[in-house]
């Protein structure tokens, strides 16, 4: 089966798309990937994006634009993907469509908010689309975060030691698979989320991130404002968790800072780095992770990742790419495998990740311009995943 992923993550900069052929073949997914390509949001959806984001009020009318004008541009990537990566022939897409809200109350999730009206998408392509993947895990009383899990954990299942996927997108998450015990996935706190936005702050907008990190690296991590930030009571709750942009923003950093003395803007910078370090080293350690198989646009950063292996002494890190997967396509393909188990009538969340009570069903189906045809269901689900090189 054919199949396109979109994805856009917290840091909204993009939609990402990816294509790939998912075969089932007994207990293994096999994944030939056809490439990917990003499709960033038009100037003004991102700044009606960023006005309607947590914690500004809004009205049920942007709300309303903002469903349109992201349903459309996940066609526009979609339509892209089909031409540019498929030879225009493809047989399912598969949308997170972008997060707005997640609703948290004293560590449960309440519900989940993905705008992106899917009707475009298939209209567009004439494809059935599966989307709305994260409500129904939260339904079944889960995080419906993150749901990356599955892929991670078809991919690292079989290697050696206790080895971890992290992916350092706007908010940071880890899925440990350690041999004789239940997957574990939760987010660890913020990667890019808080970073972006003191950028964004401290230069008035005319930046929208420290590129390659270069000014946290010229700064100096200030230790009673780590210790400030550290004070979060998110970094002690267990795991299964989730968080979001509707907590880690740039109130909640300003907030901060207001409560202790302010360092330089560089040294602001290098100690929002190091909490992500510190946060993600903290999660790996209780877990006893041997190796971590990192994606993300955080990845992008050295900074990030040589503070993070700062934190891990002994720890092995290595891009997703050298299994396979490639970094800046990962979560797009890992929402395409979620969409194949979907209409394979496969569940596509685990519970031990979630803390669903029952491993569920995910998502919703738009159908195509044809009538809608689902394959018969699989006997039994993948355990492992295994994949082709890339075509170009």
């Amino acid at each position: 089966m054919r199949v396109i992923g979109l994805m856009s993550g917290t840091s909204y900069d993009a939609i990402e798309a990816a294509a790939t052929d998912l075969t089932l073949e007994g207990d293994t997914l096999r994944m030939r990937s056809l490439g990917h390509l990003s499709v960033p949001y038009p100037d003004e959806l991102r700044d009606l994006i960023t006005a309607t984001l947590p914690p500004a009020t809004t009205t049920t009318q942007a709300v309303c634009a903002l469903d349109t004008g992201i349903g459309q541009a996940f066609a526009v990537a979609a339509a892209r993907a089909l031409s540019e990566l498929c030879d225009s022939a493809a047989d399912l897409v598969v949308s997170h469509g972008q997060t707005l809200h997640h609703w948290v109350e004293n560590g449960s999730v309440r519900g989940t908010l993905q705008l992106g009206r899917p009707a475009w998408i298939a209209e567009a392509t004439g494809l059935p689309v599966v989307s709305d993947l994260r409500s129904r895990d939260v339904a079944a009383g889960g995080q419906g975060a993150p749901l990356v899990a599955m892929t991670d954990t078809l991919l690292l299942r079989g290697l050696p030691g206790v080895p971890a996927a992290l992916n350092l997108g706007g908010i940071a998450n880890v899925t440990v698979v350690a041999p004789g015990a239940e997957p574990l996935a939760f987010d660890t706190g913020p990667a890019n989320a808080l970073l972006d936005a003191a950028v964004r702050h401290f230069t008035d907008g005319a930046a929208a991130y420290d590129e390659d990190g270069r000014r946290a690296g010229a700064g100096r991590v200030s230790p009673d404002l780590l210790t400030a930030l550290l004070d979060d009571p998110y970094y002690r709750r267990p795991a299964p968790k989730s968080t979001g942009k509707e907590h880690f923003h740039l109130p909640y950093l300003l907030r901060v800072l207001a409560a202790v003395p302010t360092p330089a803007t560089d040294d602001v910078l290098a100690t929002l780095t190091r909490l992500t370090a510190v946060t993600v080293a903290d999660a790996c350690r209780a877990h006893g992770v041997t190796s971590l198989v990192v994606s993300g646009g955080g990845l992008r950063n050295p900074v990030l990742t040589r503070m993070i292996a700062e934190e891990l002494p002994g720890v092995a890190l290595r891009p997703s790419d050298e299994l396979g997967l490639p970094s800046d396509a990962k979560e797009a393909l890992a929402f395409a495998v979620l969409g194949f188990l979907t209409v394979n009538g496969l569940p596509g969340a685990l519970p031990s990740g979630t803390g669903a009570r029952r491993a569920a069903l995910l998502g919703s189906i738009t159908p195509g311009l044809s009538p809608l045809r689902l394959p018969e269901p699989a006997a039994r689900p993948p355990r492992l995943l295994r994949i082709t090189a890339a075509v170009h």
